[in-house]
C-alpha cells in the first residue's frame, strides 16, 4: 500500500468512526477529510472498495493488538480478558460502531459486499490458531461470534457492566468449550 493511500485510509477511518459513513457519499467523506472524491476513487476504486479497506484495516489492527497482548499473557483466559478490555473500551466504541455499520451495508447486498464479507472471520481463526495451537478452530469461531455479539449488545445500549460480566462468564468457560466434542 502506498504511503499516500495508507495516510488517506487512516484519515477516512478516523472520520468514519467519528461521523459514521452509512448515508454519506464519497464527496461528503472526501469533504470531511479535506480531500476530493476523485482521490478516494483513485486510491480505493469505489465507495464499497473504501468501506472494505476500512474494515480490513481496523480488523488487522485488532489482530495485531491480540498478538501483542499474547506476548504478555500466559493463559488463553488472560489473553481473552485483555483483548476484551481493549475492544470493549469506550475509546474503541466508535470503531465497533463503524464495524457494524459497514457490516450492515454489506449484509444488505451493497455492491462490493463480497469484498466486505469475505475474510471477516478466517483471519481471526488463523491468528487464534497460531496463538493457541491446541485450541480447535470451532472453539475459536465461537469466541469470535461471542465477542461480536456482545460488542453489538454493547453499542446497542446494553449496560456495559452486564455485557462485561457476560463476557467474563464466557471467558471463564472457554477452556471447557475447547474440550467438548
Amino acid at each position: 500500500m502506498s504511503s499516500a493511500r495508507a495516510e488517506m485510509l487512516d484519515r477516512v477511518t478516523a472520520y468514519a468512526a467519528e461521523n459514521g459513513i452509512g448515508a454519506k457519499s464519497l464527496r461528503e467523506i472526501a469533504d470531511g477529510i479535506g480531500s476530493s472524491h476523485r482521490m478516494l476513487l483513485y486510491h480505493f476504486g469505489t465507495r464499497e472498495g473504501l468501506l472494505a479497506a476500512i474494515v480490513e484495516a481496523v480488523e488487522r489492527q485488532q489482530r495485531e493488538v491480540m498478538t501483542e497482548l499474547a506476548a504478555r499473557h500466559e493463559t488463553a483466559q488472560e489473553l481473552m480478558l485483555a483483548l476484551w478490555e481493549r475492544v470493549s473500551s469506550p475509546e474503541a466504541r466508535p470503531f465497533v460502531r463503524l464495524f457494524f455499520e459497514v457490516l450492515g451495508l454489506a449484509a444488505q447486498g451493497a455492491a462490493g459486499a463480497d469484498q466486505l464479507l469475505s475474510g471477516l472471520t478466517e483471519p481471526w481463526l488463523d491468528s487464534g490458531a497460531e496463538l493457541a495451537p491446541g485450541v480447535r478452530r470451532e472453539a475459536i469461531r465461537v469466541g469470535v461470534a461471542v465477542v461480536r455479539g456482545l460488542l453489538l449488545d454493547l453499542v446497542a445500549g446494553a449496560d456495559p457492566a452486564d455485557v462485561d460480566r457476560a463476557y467474563r462468564l464466557f471467558a471463564g468457560s472457554f477452556e471447557d468449550l475447547t474440550r467438548i466434542g
